[in-house]
């Protein structure tokens, strides 16, 4: 089988998606799966929706128009403002997308009145971690433009915390949603079908507020993926962690010192390596690198350390592991590692329904909760 690849448990994805379905639908909110970390996988949407998620939704309009040429049903949202030169695919390929720009807008606002097609905008607010979103102050009068735009129908608001700096989701800034969410309404003349109040930073507030107000969406991907609260990395009660590993293999194996000798200056991408005890080690490199991975997200087997990374090198201490050149490794993946393993070209991916048969427990990486 082809290495590196990333593999992945179908099954798992789906169960992590019915039990976060169902555990937010007694709190009246719904599941909008994210798939931009898996490079829009119709395997991975599909499993999402058997899992009862309401629709799919990417940051990237080449990945909706992946799921829409996979033949994918469901409703697509592009969870980031469309790109000025992508609205008419925006329009094409997302019934609705999240909107901060009264220049986009108007933009989607032609190519929708263009396509006979009428298009679904949230506006984003800003609550606090100061990425996207327009001002509260500005929020009503940004929605009364679109209900005068051709194409476009207002269908919701919406907010996200905790990417830029980590700012979390509370009973505070959540309430301030659910109160602009009432006063767009009572501006618009028209109820708001959606309020997204975020990601799957959201699950510790949704999953324990005593009331979450108009909050009636999360757009989830990082919880079904990985089974962990964006916040803490630690496992969400429940959830699976293990839906992905990444297997690379072995070039070289041999006992080599543990120090380098020479004068150090810096590596190939700018650092300079720690400093290490003495003596030897079972040294190996997988044909792995910085190009296909960030080694930063990789929880290596149990015994097994990563020593370093280079562009195409994964230099590992084996410890106790009799692996030999032609072996494999497989490592557990944080978000960032899944984010570029699943779009490097040199990766392959292996999706499996059924419960795959499991590496050697030795050879096998752990959960990054683990650590």
């Amino acid at each position: 089988m082809s290495a590196p690849r990333v593999e992945v448990d179908l099954d798992a994805i789906e169960a992590n998606t019915r039990s976060l379905v169902d555990r937010l639908g007694r709190t009246g909110i719904r599941v909008t799966a994210v798939t931009k970390a898996v490079l829009g996988s119709p395997g991975v949407a599909e499993a999402m929706l058997r899992g009862g998620a309401v629709g799919l939704a990417d940051s990237r309009v080449e990945n909706l128009a992946r799921l829409d040429s996979a033949g994918v049903g469901s409703a697509r949202t592009l969870i980031r403002s469309p790109m000025l030169s992508q609205v008419d695919a925006a329009v094409q390929h997302a019934s609705t997308s999240l909107n901060t720009d009264s220049s986009v807008l108007e933009a989607l606002s032609r190519c929708a009145a263009h396509r006979g097609a009428t298009h679904a905008v949230v506006l984003m607010v800003e609550l606090g971690d100061l990425r996207e979103g327009v001002l509260p102050v500005d929020l009503v009068p940004l929605a009364l433009a679109v209900r005068g735009m051709a194409g476009l129908s207002l269908a919701g608001i919406g907010t996200n915390l905790a990417c830029q700096h980590g700012v979390a989701p509370d009973d505070r800034n959540m309430q301030r949603l659910s109160e602009l969410a009432d006063e767009v309404e009572r501006a618009v003349g028209s109820a708001l079908t959606i309020v997204s109040g975020g990601n799957s930073a959201n699950l510790g507030w949704a999953l324990g507020a005593a009331d979450t107000g108009r909050v009636d969406e999360l757009r989830l991907g990082e919880a079904i993926l990985l089974g962990l609260d964006p916040l803490t990395r630690l496992p969400v009660e429940g959830l699976r962690t293990d839906a992905f590993s990444l297997v690379a293999e072995l070039i070289e194996v041999g006992d080599k010192p543990r120090v380098p000798s020479g004068d150090l200056g810096q590596t190939a991408f700018g650092r300079r390596p720690p400093p290490r005890a003495g003596g030897s080690c079972r040294q190996g490199i997988l044909a792995l690198g910085r190009q296909d991975v960030d080694p930063d997200g990789l929880v290596p087997p149990e015994g097994v350390t990563i020593l370093g990374t280079s562009s195409d090198h994964l230099v590992v201490d084996l410890g106790d592991h009799e692996a030999t050149v032609g072996g494999e490794l497989a490592f557990g993946v944080g978000y960032g590692a899944l984010l570029r393993a699943m779009t490097s070209p040199f990766v392959a991916t292996v999706e499996r329904r059924a419960v795959s048969p499991r590496l050697p427990a030795t050879l096998r990486g752990h959960s990054p909760v683990s650590r």
